[in-house]
């Protein structure tokens, strides 16, 4: 099949699309061409009858089983039992002729009407009707709705609401495999609205370019929400979107079952022979609301009396049926014992306990160490640098250097990505000599997408992988604001799934790097649960702070000041050891005022406090999230006065909250109101005497004076 032909599979013979009855005026009617060209002819089961015969029973129990479920969660919802439904009816016959058409091993990545998905892979339906109905004995005991969760038992990674996320994280996995030289394929499912999405495009260019082996469906249900396809797309089939990334591509009938699996079979086996992903789009129709409170009120009737004709579960019944393929008996007695199931399930979903929310579970947001083994967890753990290890004097950048250059050596599994992380070395050069030592199947140079790439990393952590991703400044962070905080950050809250990816951020100003180049974002993500969030300011800490996010099973995002890479030195052992993610240091030790800092921060004000004679406490925070509250409270009832210092501007800066703390917690130990100085509260300027006056070191003496005068 040529990569850059759409081959539409077509499901009736000529002699009978010429048969085909259509009211003359309906060619011309608005409606009609809202048909695409794929569902103008009757469904034809007969070109693969033969070789679905011996499976007929099967497909018919598949297929049959959500469709009953639906009929049941509907009336539920009328009920007030459950509180919302995302219908997938009239569209099973994709997801269960997916799935059958693969085998168990293949990890499938659903969207919200995959309920074929679960069923036909044998999920059990009272914990996955507790699971809907938000109950203690659900698969999540009522953390998360739906299916926006995931199974490994079952080889199912679930969806999140930014409908096109989970396409890289698909790409992730598919790549983990490869690099672990298992010949399998990853399906992904998506809908025509969120082809529309960058994280498609990207997923399917890093798909592309990388060759993973992903199968991706596309789901045309003719309506995102309420926005018809001919308002999303200009091409005549979605799939087409494929050809700009050299992907092979092809549109079906996605309400015949039989040609459904054929497709898959077919697309499995070209993906596994040539190595290369895939695009298969599915024509269908969504009969119900996007869920069911928003109704149908925009779909044209004609359109919808179409499409009801092409229902893919009666249609089948009807086929089986005047074929004589399977006895109508035979049909009802199905039926009969599905439904028997169905209610039991329910039932029993029904009657379980809601969750309880006093007890702890529910509360934990991180993985805990053992949920990712590693040979890091193996190293020794310090605080200080221990005055008894062989210590050189290392540079902040060479520490960096080093640390990830001796978790490659220690984890084999471990992978680097990054823009021009591999010859180059990186922008900073802190990869440098790295894809000579450890291949270019390690050390990957990434497309220009930061979204697709955290999602590649999420991917590769389900896969077994732990992964570390570069952003070359820390600015361009914003194009994966959705990867990191709603995926990344999620996953573990939602279903129990590590997620070991460490995101490095070269942060911070002073190196005139202007408004896109020089940002302190730190802030962003302390305020997401999940996240862990580190900021070195030494080299021994760089080095112990990288090992240990690297160890840990949670997403870390590893902040470090470029302004500090070159020009700050310290001793730094030989051998790999870790320093404890929400352990702060005591820089120095001081008795009139206590300093909370971090970064950058930390040096300036030792400089400063030096320079003013200044008996200062100040406090290296080292970890922005979780933070070290024992730290801080020892301090602040040591000396009584705190001031707050961090690049970041000042408002709604991360250091309003360790504010807010010490004002709540600490309140009868303050001799003075506690003070705080940041950058001022606009973009960074270019400029350097603008740069200066922007950020806070200048105006830190007069703040420390005003402490001290109380």
């Amino acid at each position: 099949m040529s990569e850059n032909t759409t081959t539409v599979l077509t499901t009736s013979s000529p002699a009978q699309t010429q048969t085909q009855t259509q009211p003359q005026s309906q060619p011309s009617e608005t409606w009609w061409k809202q048909v695409p060209p794929i569902a103008r002819q009757p469904i034809d089961y007969r070109p693969y009858i033969n070789t679905y015969r011996t499976q007929l029973l099967r497909i018919l129990k598949a297929l049959l089983l959500p469709r009953l479920i639906e009929e049941r969660m509907l009336l539920a919802l009328r009920k007030g039992q459950i509180a919302k439904w995302f219908s997938a009816w009239g569209q099973e016959a994709i997801s269960v002729g997916a799935t059958l058409a693969v085998p168990n091993s293949v990890w499938l990545f659903t969207m919200h009407r995959n309920l074929g998905v679960f069923t036909t892979r044998g999920v059990p339906l009272t914990p996955l009707f507790a699971q809907l109905l938000g109950k203690e004995t659900g698969f999540t005991q009522g953390r998360e709705r739906s299916f926006h969760f995931g199974l490994r038992d079952y080889r199912i990674v679930g969806m999140i609401s930014h409908v096109s996320s989970n396409l890289p994280v698909a790409d992730g996995l598919a790549l983990a495999l490869r690099l672990s030289n298992q010949h399998e394929i990853v399906v992904a499912f998506t809908g025509e609205g969120a082809t529309s999405e960058g994280d498609f495009h990207e997923a399917l260019n890093i798909a592309s370019v990388w060759r993973l082996p992903v199968l991706f469906i596309i789901e045309n249900n003719a309506y995102a929400i309420s926005t018809p396809t001919y308002e999303q797309y200009a091409l005549t089939y979605f799939a087409e979107r494929a050809r700009a990334y050299g992907i092979p591509f092809q549109s079906i009938d996605g309400n015949n079952v039989l040609a459904v699996m054929q497709a898959v079979h077919n697309a499995r086996q070209t993906i596994l022979q040539e190595g290369k992903p895939f695009v298969l789009e599915c024509v269908t129709f969504r009969m119900r609301g996007h869920e069911e409170a928003s109704g149908t009120d925009y779909v044209p009737q004609p359109l919808r009396n179409w499409w009801a004709q092409r229902d893919p579960v009666q249609t089948f019944i009807a086929f089986l049926t005047k074929e004589k393929l399977i006895d109508p008996q035979t049909i009802s007695e199905i039926r009969h014992q599905l439904e028997q199931q169905v209610r039991t399930a329910l039932d029993e979903a029904l009657n379980a306990p809601d969750p309880n929310p006093q007890k702890k579970h529910w509360q934990s947001v991180w993985a805990p160490p053992n949920t990712f083994p590693t040979p890091l967890h193996q190293l020794p753990t310090y605080t200080e640098p221990p005055t008894t290890k062989n210590s050189r004097t290392l540079r902040y950048v060479d520490a960096i250097h080093e640390a990830l250059r001796q978790a490659m050596e220690l984890d084999e599994r471990l992978i680097l990505m990054g823009q021009d992380i591999a010859e180059h070395g990186g922008v900073f050069k802190v990869t440098k000599g790295f894809v000579h030592q450890f291949g270019k199947d390690r050390v990957r140079n990434t497309p220009l997408c930061e979204s697709g790439i955290v999602g590649v990393a999420l991917g590769l952590a389900i896969g077994g992988r732990p992964a570390i991703v570069e952003m070359q400044f820390s600015d361009f962070v914003s194009y994966a604001m959705t990867q990191i905080t709603m995926n990344l950050a999620k996953i573990w809250w939602r279903w129990r799934q590590p997620a070991p990816v460490v995101i490095r951020m070269p942060s911070g100003a002073g190196v005139r790097g202007g408004p896109f180049h020089s940002a302190s974002l730190e802030g962003w993500f302390t305020q997401v649960p999940g996240l862990k969030v580190v900021y070195p300011a030494t080299p021994f800490d760089a080095k112990g702070l990288l090992l240990s996010a690297l160890a840990d099973p949670n997403p870390v995002l590893y902040f470090e000041h470029k302004y500090l890479y070159r020009s700050v030195r310290g001793p730094v052992p030989e051998e790999p050891y870790l320093v404890p993610i929400g352990k702060a240091r005591i820089a120095r030790e001081g008795s009139d005022l206590t300093i909370l800092t971090y970064g950058w921060g930390v040096h300036k004000c030792l400089e400063i406090t030096e320079k003013m004679g200044v008996s200062a406490e100040i406090i290296d925070l080292r970890t922005l999230l979780p933070y070290d509250h024992n730290t801080i409270r020892a301090s602040v009832q040591k000396t009584g006065k705190v001031l707050i210092v961090y690049e970041p501007s000042l408002t709604f800066g991360v250091g309003a909250e360790w504010s807010a703390f010490i004002a709540e917690e600490l309140f009868t130990y303050l001799d003075a109101p506690i003070r705080r100085v940041a950058s001022a509260n606009t973009p960074i300027p270019f400029s350097a005497p603008l740069e200066d006056a922007y950020l806070p070191w200048n105006r830190l003496p007069q703040l420390i004076e005003e402490l001290l005068a109380w």
